[in-house]
Formats: structure tokens, sequence, C-alpha cells
């Protein structure tokens, strides 16, 4: 049994669509950012950067923050959701791009451009600017191919499900994926997922995905 402690942020979707993916058990923490529970003193022993998603895993005693270490822990567990030989570590490769870049990124265009508009015209111009730059690294990585990393076409791993719930904030971002056709076929094919919508609406459902 895994212990999941997030909130319906795009890092928070990422672990909880892998676990919908996985088919394996898993209990449900909120914590609400709104009211500041990130900073309860019995969160920051399993995450001291108080931060979410974490994760305890009851049978090992595993306790776990940080999405990309949570994501390779439990597909290594659980032998999924990976690329096999070299695109093995292509899969690596791409999910600390995602975790290095592409979310921090997008995360500073959701502060500044979302929520402060107007607040600092440097600040909305260089992190949009990066933002479409990031955008297109990803779409000429997934051209001709439906998936990120892997083989021939790739494989669906947690390469994708790394980014994706970052680009389906797309409108707070001010992108507009027909400028992407790539990433939007990719984007459309993974919203179709069964687990991936259900991951969307935990802890709780906020809104349908995106539509393009």
């Amino acid at each position: 049994m895994i212990d999941l402690y997030t909130w319906t942020t795009p890092n928070g979707r990422k672990v909880s669509i892998l676990l919908e993916e996985l088919g394996v058990p898993y209990e449900v923490h909120s914590i609400d950012l709104s009211k500041d529970e990130q900073f309860a003193p019995e969160f920051i022993k399993i995450s001291p950067n108080n931060k979410i998603p974490a994760i305890v895993d009851r049978e090992t005693g595993v306790e776990m923050m940080e999405t990309g270490a949570i994501m390779l822990y439990l597909s290594n567990k659980y032998g999924k959701f990976q690329c096999e030989g070299n695109e093995y570590w292509r899969m690596v490769e791409w999910l600390m791009w995602q975790m290095a870049g592409f979310g921090p990124m997008l995360g500073q265009v959701h502060h500044f451009v979302k929520y402060n508009k107007g607040q600092s015209e440097y600040s909305e111009k260089r992190y949009y600017e990066e933002a479409l730059r990031l955008y297109s690294v990803l779409e000429k990585q997934l051209k001709d191919r439906d998936y990120i990393a892997g083989e021939n076409k790739g494989t669906y791993s947690i390469a994708d499900m790394s980014c994706w719930p970052w680009v389906s904030r797309f409108e707070w971002q001010e992108i507009d994926l027909n400028l992407y056709p790539n990433i939007k076929d990719w984007y459309i094919r993974i919203s179709n997922r069964p687990a991936v919508q259900k991951g969307y609406s935990i802890p709780k459902f906020v809104n349908e995905i995106p539509k393009i």
C-alpha cells in the first residue's frame, strides 16, 4: 500500500496518474496548499522541503519527496512504464528535463502571467519566451513519435506522465497548442487514457481535463 500526500497541481497529478496507471492500491491524503497544510510538522517529517507530492511505501518503509524520484521508484518497484535498453536513459533524460526546466519555468509563467499579470513586464516576457522555447523543444522531440522516449514511435512511460500535467495547463500559460501539432496530438492521446482521467481528479475534482 502506498500513502500519497498530494494536491491538485501538475506535480501532484504526475504521481496520482502513475499510481492509477499501475493499478496498485494507494491511500490519498489531501495536503491543501491554500490552507498551508504543507507546513504541518507531520508532513514535513515526510517531505522536508514542504512540497507535494510525497509518498510512504508501507511495505518497504520508504518515505520520499520529489516527483522525479517518486516516479522512478514506483516504476522500478512495479516494473512498468519504463523504456528498454538505451532508451531507458532517454526516458530518464526527459524526466530530468521536465524536473529541471519545463515544470519550473511553466510554474513561473503561472505566477507572473496568470496570477500577477501587469506586475512585472520583464518577468512576464522572460518566462513566457522561455516557455515558448521549451514547448518548441518538446515539439521537436515528438516529431514522428507517439511518446517522448522509447524505440521507433516511442513507449508510454513516466517521461510522458511527468510532462503531460504541465501541458494540461496550456490555457494558464496562454499557449496555443494548435501551433504545436505534435504536442497537440500527444496531449490528446494521453488525455484519452482512463487512468489519466481518474488521476487528474485526485485528490478531488476541480475541473475537466482542458480540451483543445
